[in-house]
C-alpha cells in the first residue's frame, strides 16, 4: 500500500497478488508467535480500493462490527471480506476470491458463496489521511451483513484507560499485538537480508514494549531483538489490535522502516473521539 508520510513512515497494510511487497506495504508481526486460536475475535480483511486489492487486520467488537485503522477502509469499493480463520494459507496461492468486477469491489452474493463474511466499511469522520499528528483518528469499522454469533467480542477499553502507563511505567509494560501480517525472516535460498515474506498467510502475536505515549498515539518497540519484547507488526497488520489487561487499546497503524524492526505506531481507541463514533455503531465501551 502506498505512503502518506513519504518515506519515512510505513503503512501497515498489505497489497495482494504480489509476490514480493513495496518498500513500504502495510504490516503483519515480525517475530513472535503462531496464533493458533488465541484470538479468535481477530480476523482478516480483503477489500478493493481504486489502486489494488489490499489485506488489513480486525477485530470483532460486537456481534456486527469489527474496527480496524481508517486507511483500511476508507476509499473501499463494494463490500469487504472478513474471515477469521487462524490460518488462510501455508503457501501461495491464497484461497481468498477474485472479486467478478474489482473496479466495483467484492459484492456480498459472491463473498457468502466462496464462504466468508461480508460487511461494509466506514472510516472514522475525522481520519486525518496522516496529515495532522494531533488529530490522527485512523479508526474504521466494518459493519457485517449478518451477526456473528460463535465468537465472543473484544472489549474496548475504558476512556483514557492507557494515561495510567505514562512513563516510566510505560516502558516496562508489554503489549500484544496480533495481526495476519508478513513475516520478516530470511529467504529459503538466494539473498539472506531479512525481508517481508506473504507466507505463511496466519494469525500471529507478538508482545511489544511501550515506548511513547501521546493523546492519539501509542508507539511500541517492534525489534524482535529487544530482549523485553518478542517482535512487532509487519506489512498487513494494519488494523489488527493491541491487547492490555483483557482490552483492546489502539489498532495497528503505520510502521517507520521497510524491514518491520524498529518502532511501530498504534492508534489509541481508548480516547473520547474515537470511541464517541464507535458508540454510534452499538460498540460497547469498557
Amino acid at each position: 500500500m502506498r505512503s502518506r508520510l513519504g518515506r519515512v513512515i510505513g503503512i501497515c497494510a498489505l497489497a495482494l497478488g504480489l509476490i514480493s511487497l513495496p518498500a513500504l506495504s502495510a504490516s503483519a508481526i515480525t517475530g513472535g508467535e503462531p496464533d493458533g486460536n488465541g484470538h479468535p475475535n481477530v480476523g482478516v480483511i480483503l477489500f478493493y480500493q481504486p489502486d489494488g486489492r489490499f489485506r488489513c487486520t480486525a477485530t470483532l467488537v460486537s456481534p456486527t462490527v469489527l474496527v480496524t485503522a481508517a486507511h483500511c477502509t476508507l476509499g473501499t469499493l463494494g463490500k469487504t471480506l472478513v474471515t477469521f480463520d487462524s490460518v488462510i494459507a501455508e503457501q501461495p496461492p491464497s484461497p481468498f476470491p477474485v472479486a467478478a468486477d474489482p473496479s466495483k469491489g467484492y459484492t456480498q452474493a459472491e463473498l457468502e458463496k466462496a464462504g466468508y463474511k461480508s460487511g461494509t466499511a466506514y472510516a472514522h469522520p475525522k481520519y486525518s489521511d496522516f496529515t495532522d499528528m494531533d488529530n490522527w483518528n485512523d479508526v474504521g469499522v466494518i459493519v457485517l451483513d449478518r451477526p456473528v454469533t460463535n465468537i465472543a467480542p473484544a472489549k474496548i477499553a475504558p476512556t483514557n484507560y492507557l494515561n495510567a502507563y505514562q512513563q516510566p511505567k510505560l516502558n516496562s509494560t508489554l503489549f500484544r499485538s496480533v495481526g495476519y501480517g508478513t513475516e520478516v525472516r530470511k529467504a529459503d535460498s538466494g539473498p539472506q537480508k531479512p525481508t517481508p515474506m506473504s507466507y505463511p498467510l496466519l494469525r500471529r502475536w507478538a508482545d511489544e514494549p511501550g515506548q511513547k505515549l501521546t493523546p492519539q498515539i501509542l508507539q511500541v518497540n517492534g525489534n524482535e531483538h529487544d530482549t523485553r519484547g518478542t517482535g512487532g507488526t509487519c506489512f498487513g497488520d494494519s488494523g489488527g489490535p493491541t491487547f492490555l489487561g483483557g482490552y483492546q487499546v489502539t489498532v495497528t497503524s503505520y510502521g517507520y522502516t521497510a524491514n518491520c524492526r524498529y518502532l511501530d505506531g498504534l492508534q489509541r481507541i481508548d480516547i473520547k473521539v474515537v470511541q464517541d463514533w464507535l458508540k454510534t455503531y452499538g460498540v460497547p465501551i469498557g
